[in-house]
């Protein structure tokens, strides 16, 4: 069992157990028995209560914590649940990954322990912490979107502490320092690897003009950046860092921070507005990745933040003409990264199979749908493409499902779990 000698498991609190029964009472047996075994798996092989009372979270087959990852995981369950322990178990995570950030805000996967163990040692000071050090915007957006929606589910503060302020405080100034990105501050170059898997023009990534937006260097997929503007990271951004500046005074954050917060949130919608947004084939959508000199990659990764899933982060409503427009164009062949076969159709991601298409594509589409049937055809596709396995892998092909990558992705197990609840009427967001 991956990170099985990691600190101890959590056990289901009781809160979310009664979700589980009340979820019983309204769906389908065999939906009850998925939902059921990944909520439970979730706690029982993914969560690790470490010695200082804090939650690990393991991304599932790989023994590590992604920022990222972890936030989605747990997203079903700030959507659903409404009891005290669950609460405290992402209070537990919250702080986890406030201590990451602290320890390196450039990196995006993270040990359990200073144990050294690596992707790949790409840095010769990389700390013993870092499983991976790739610069990922939404790494830090994502450790700021868990804390506050846990505030704004719960109504707890206490999570938001001293260290939460300086985690928050160091994620703010490298997200201000990228804005206007030094080309020879990070330099990420491995051998022998896809190009995808190391960033280009030496490792430098390909040059940028001033925009108001973050430069990334990696998207959510942990690929490279093509260009350094990656719009759906920014509009998280910009929504987290909105919410940042608003948050309650007796949260021990400084006018100087809230300002510049909100400062930023609105620098980088700007910048969206005025570089993100092309025309294509005579409709406005949004760019995957600009640099500022007028170039732009018009794609969509299943990988959130995406543009798929703007709604999903708070960016926009679906009805917002600019995404819908957006979404037309993503769920078709002109995004070069859909795919449609015998059994499924979907978004997929460069460094997947060819013709495969991931889950959490598949439930997004549905999650940040208008159609009121979108979400039960979506969760009768990912239950019909699932190998027999009875749980969501990465990516699967769309004329053989027996063909998939990873066979426990827990992010993909929860968005389905997410898009369950929410199709039965427990799902708050």
């Amino acid at each position: 069992m991956p990170g099985a000698d990691i600190g101890v498991p959590v056990v289901v609190p009781a809160g979310v157990q009664h979700l589980l029964e009340r979820f019983a009472a309204v769906a389908p047996a065999q939906r009850t028995q998925r939902v059921r075994r990944a909520v439970e798996r979730l706690f029982t092989d993914a969560l690790r209560r470490l010695d200082d009372a804090t939650v690990f979270v393991l991304t599932g087959d790989i023994p590590a914590m992604w920022l990222r990852d972890s936030t989605w995981q747990l997203r079903p369950l700030l959507a659903a649940a409404t009891d005290k322990e669950t609460y405290e178990v992402c209070a537990a995570i919250s702080r986890r990954q406030a201590a990451f950030v602290l320890i390196d805000p450039y990196a995006n996967a993270f040990n359990a322990e200073p144990n050294g163990n690596c992707w790949h040692l790409d840095f010769a000071d990389q700390s013993p912490w870092v499983f991976e050090r790739k610069y990922e915007l939404d790494s830090l957006t994502s450790f700021l979107d868990f804390a506050l929606r846990l505030f704004r589910a719960s109504g707890r503060i206490e999570h938001l502490d001293a260290q939460f302020v300086r985690a928050a405080q160091t994620a703010l100034a490298v997200i201000e320092t990228e804005q206007q990105h030094d080309v020879d501050s990070y330099i990420f170059h491995r051998n022998d690897v896809p190009a995808h898997d190391h960033l280009s023009h030496s490792g430098r990534g390909a040059p940028t003009a001033h925009t108001g937006m973050s430069w990334s260097g990696f998207r959510p997929s942990d690929d490279a950046c093509t260009y350094g503007y990656l719009v759906p990271s920014n509009a998280h951004a910009s929504v987290v860092l909105e919410e940042l500046s608003q948050v309650p005074l007796d949260v021990p954050i400084s006018d100087d921070l809230r300002q510049r917060s909100a400062r930023l949130a609105h620098d980088i919608r700007e910048g969206i507005n005025n570089h993100g947004i092309r025309e294509v084939d005579g409709n406005l959508i949004y760019a995957y990745e600009v640099d500022g000199f007028g170039n732009a990659l018009h794609m969509d990764d299943a990988n959130v933040p995406s543009l798929l899933s703007l709604p999903y982060l708070g960016w926009c409503d679906s009805s917002d003409a600019v995404y819908a427009a957006t979404r037309a164009w993503i769920l078709s062949p002109a995004n070069p990264w859909f795919a449609q076969g015998a059994f499924a159709s979907g978004v997929g991601s460069p460094h997947t199979p060819p013709r495969h298409v991931w889950p959490i594509g598949i439930a997004m589409a549905a999650l940040t749908s208008d159609d009121s049937g979108a979400a039960q055809s979506a969760l009768e596709l990912l239950e019909h493409t699932d190998a027999g396995t009875g749980q969501m892998h990465e990516s699967f092909h769309v004329d053989d499902p027996s063909a998939f990558t990873r066979p426990w992705f827990s992010w993909a197990d929860m968005t389905y779990v997410h898009l369950a609840l929410r199709a039965h009427g427990l799902a708050f967001d």
